[in-house]
């Protein structure tokens, strides 16, 4: 009797483990085929491109952490040499990736109308830090960028630079101090929290003190705004499988906990100026009368008007994106200096001509349109070390590539690979090699346009660009 219990036990075991098997390999099996299902597409379309492996594509290796998606780009770069354009895919998502500088020229500027877009799902509804100038769509952007452009006029830039003096006084005596007790500094904590003080009082209004308070909660979340996690590689993967898995896994773009720091914390900075009628000449302010016309405003019809949390959003995407952009473009600056002192030497000698001349023997406002080396530093290092490894468009239309037989379909998501053109010796020879000489007016006017975009290009260049 027991034998027979056994036998019946170990039958259904069996049986139940067959149907688990037979189950999971039935999803598995559709899986695949529904990830592997675009692979195709290039190649019906008669379109060059870099063969995939099923399921991920050409996203294999950043998948799994082997490979950053400059090196991704990079490498799709060169396999399509040759070619002003070709495809690969991200997963399941057909990419097409732009390479020829007058065609990148014309999607971006020429044809901007045909790719409003960067085409960045999101889930607006879990993540209200989103509804900002970058992942907005054209109307909410043409919107706000109206708004907030008077922010970035040469008049307002120039009214800051008492603050950012300022800002830079404190730096070097933090660095004296420093060299009192130590002759190493980590300069990209250093330029962090230096960041950290002029995007805080330059825009915000707010005293930060980062590089004297280590506790500084401005500086421990702007760390992990774009901090690589798990999360951000979870997130990259489902979108390009399918950008539905957004809502139904309720993914959040940022760490909840800085969302939330960042939220709060420019809400009440608004919230307290406007019941003590405090004036400044700031972003802030502009936000504040953004929020009057486009929030308040009770003769907009309700499509017109904006939200609360699009103000928000906005205050807190100039902080963070300014707050990487800064500190990483001046950590890479002073490190490419710290290696050839004859760049350092020649660029300190141009400040100190400029200062001879001034009566107070100091550099004013009006002076650094005349530090032209000091500016082709500038732009070298964002050639090197551009803060955007890439550019995304997105159609919101059919389009013809020009010159082309190629029709792009309404919603085609484009790659304009940024560090790869930069790093191009057709346009750049020895591109590994720091050199300022490259962005003398003899040098650029050898290059052709479309082949140096360290801020975008065309109206969605960036918004700190765009005036200048």
């Amino acid at each position: 009797m027991f034998n027979i219990f056994a036998m019946f036990a170990l039958s259904s075991y069996w049986s139940y483990l067959a149907v688990f098997v037979s189950i999971n390999s039935a999803i598995l099996f559709a899986f695949y085929n529904y990830c592997s299902s675009t692979h195709g597409f290039w190649k019906t379309l008669n379109v060059p491109y870099v063969r995939p492996i099923p399921v991920f594509g050409n996203y294999f290796r950043v998948a799994f952490g082997m490979e950053h998606h400059v090196d991704l780009y990079r490498r799709i770069y060169h396999q399509l040499a040759g070619h002003k354009y070709g495809g690969f895919f991200q997963m399941r998502t057909p990419y097409l990736m732009i390479r020829d500088p007058e065609l990148i020229k014309t999607i971006l500027v020429k044809d901007f109308m045909n790719f409003p877009d960067r085409g960045i799902e999101t889930d607006f509804s879990i993540n209200p830090l989103s509804l900002n100038l970058f992942f907005s769509r054209s109307k909410d952007w043409k919107t706000m960028r109206n708004k907030l452009s008077p922010t970035f006029t040469s008049g307002k830039l120039k009214s800051m630079y008492d603050q950012i003096r300022n800002c830079s006084d404190l730096l070097i005596l933090n660095l004296r101090e420093t060299l009192k007790e130590t002759d190493e500094i980590d300069f990209k904590s250093t330029c962090l929290k230096y960041s950290t003080d002029i995007m805080g009082t330059c825009f915000y209004g707010l005293k930060m003190d980062s590089l004297v308070d280590e506790s500084s909660e401005f500086v421990k979340y702007g760390k992990t705004i774009f901090k690589p996690s798990l999360r951000v590689v979870f997130r990259e993967i489902s979108v390009m499988i399918n950008p539905v898995f957004l809502k139904i896994l309720r993914i959040r773009d940022f760490p909840s906990e800085a969302s939330n720091f960042f939220y709060n914390t420019f809400w009440n900075i608004m919230k307290y100026r406007e019941e003590n009628n405090i004036v400044r000449n700031d972003f802030v302010q502009i936000l504040m009368q953004v929020r009057k016309d486009l929030v308040l405003n009770e003769n907009l019809l309700p499509e017109e008007k904006l939200t609360d949390t699009h103000i928000i959003s906005n205050a807190f995407v100039m902080f963070a994106a300014g707050l990487e952009t800064l500190s990483s473009s001046l950590s890479f600056c002073l490190y490419e200096l710290s290696l050839k002192k004859h760049i350092q030497d020649k660029a300190r000698e141009e400040i100190k001509s400029i200062m001879a001349k001034n009566s107070s023997g100091e550099i004013h406002n009006d002076s650094f349109t005349e530090l032209t080396y000091l500016n082709m530093i500038i732009s070298e290092t964002l050639r090197k070390y551009p803060a955007a490894h890439a550019l995304f468009r997105e159609a919101s239309q059919m389009y013809q590539i020009p010159n082309s037989s190629l029709i792009i379909a309404k919603g085609q998501k484009l790659v304009i690979p940024t560090y790869s053109m930069h790093y191009n010796a057709q346009y750049y020879p020895d591109p590994e090699t720091f050199d300022p000489e490259r962005f003398s007016q003899e040098e650029k006017i050898k290059r052709p346009s479309g082949t140096y975009f360290p801020f975008g290009d065309g109206p969605r260049i960036c918004i700190g660009k765009m005036n200048r």
